[in-house]
């Protein structure tokens, strides 16, 4: 069975999608973007914190969902610049522990409301 998850505890959708969708024992969630679910705006204009709103985005919602973001097993990354992939890795390798999820970083020419960094997760329930 296919179920929606949700909490006020990360920013809600921006458009006709969940923030997350459990399945059997996934939780597909969808990209976040660094958006502060207390004010609705972007954390700061620096990557590197836009980054880290996005992980705690994450976290809420595996929380919501009875999991941690320590049972990711996959993200997507986006950056609007690559050159600062390894000032945003140092962040994102706060929030995981070995063995890290799988992962996929892109380049883009633009994300959602011009923010920097949008990040999705795939998150093991059970």
């Amino acid at each position: 069975m296919i179920e929606a998850i949700a909490t006020p505890e990360a920013p809600g959708a921006i458009g006709p999608f969940s923030q997350a969708i459990r399945i059997g024992d996934l939780l597909f969630i969808s990209g976040q973007l660094p958006i502060d679910p207390e004010t609705g705006e972007f954390v700061s204009n620096d990557p590197v914190e836009q980054a880290r709103q996005c992980l705690k985005n994450i976290a809420a919602i595996a929380k919501a969902a009875g999991s941690g973001i320590d049972r990711t097993v996959k993200t997507t990354v986006l950056l609007t610049d690559l050159s600062r992939f390894a000032d945003i890795n140092t962040v994102y390798a706060t929030f995981f522990q070995n063995p890290f999820p799988a992962r996929a970083c892109y380049e883009v020419s633009g994300l959602p409301k011009g923010a920097q960094v949008e990040i999705e997760a795939v998150i093991a329930l059970a």
